[in-house]
C-alpha cells in the first residue's frame, strides 16, 4: 500500500507496488492509466504479463520487430482488435481489475473518501488499519453473487 499526495499518478507507484510484493506474480491488470511505458516495463521486469485496457487512441508500434514493452502492449491492441474489447477484458482477465475497483468502492462506502489524520505517517497508519477492518470484514463473508442470463 502506498499514501501518496493527490498530484502523484497511479501509474508512477506501480514499481514500487510491485516491489512490495516478495512472491511471483504472474499478472498484472489495470486501466488506461497504467497504459504507459513505465507500467509495462515494470510488469516485464517481474516476469509478470501485464493486462492494461489501452487508451481508445492507441495504435500498434511500428517497429519492423517490436520487443519488450512494445511487443506486450501490440499483443493486446491485436487482441482487442481480433475479438473486440468486452470480449478481451474477459479473455485477458482484466476484469479483475473491477474487482479491485469494487473494494476501493465498499472502502469509501464504508469509511469515507478522505482520511481524516493531518500527517502523511498518521495517514497510512490510519488507512492500514480501515484495510484491516475491511479484510477482516470480507473475511467473515462475502455475498455469493450468480449471473443470470
Amino acid at each position: 500500500m502506498e499514501r501518496t499526495e493527490s498530484r502523484v499518478h497511479d501509474s508512477q507507484q506501480l514499481p514500487s507496488l510491485l516491489a512490495q510484493i516478495p512472491d511471483p506474480i504472474g499478472q498484472v491488470s489495470g486501466d488506461g492509466a497504467y497504459d504507459t511505458r513505465a507500467c509495462y516495463e515494470a510488469v516485464l521486469q517481474r516476469g509478470a504479463v501485464p493486462v492494461f485496457v489501452p487508451r481508445r487512441t492507441a495504435q500498434l508500434c511500428n517497429l519492423k520487430d517490436p520487443t519488450g514493452w512494445h511487443a506486450a502492449r501490440n499483443r493486446i491492441l491485436q487482441q482487442i482488435e481480433g475479438h473486440g474489447r468486452s470480449a478481451w477484458r474477459i479473455l485477458s482477465g482484466c476484469t479483475r481489475q473491477s474487482i479491485a475497483e469494487n473494494t476501493m468502492f465498499r472502502f469509501k462506502m464504508l469509511f469515507g473518501g478522505r482520511l481524516w489524520a493531518r500527517g502523511m505517517g498518521t495517514q497510512r497508519a490510519e488507512a492500514l488499519v480501515k484495510c484491516s477492518v475491511l479484510n477482516r470484514m470480507t473475511q467473515l463473508g462475502m455475498p455469493q453473487t450468480v449471473r443470470v442470463f
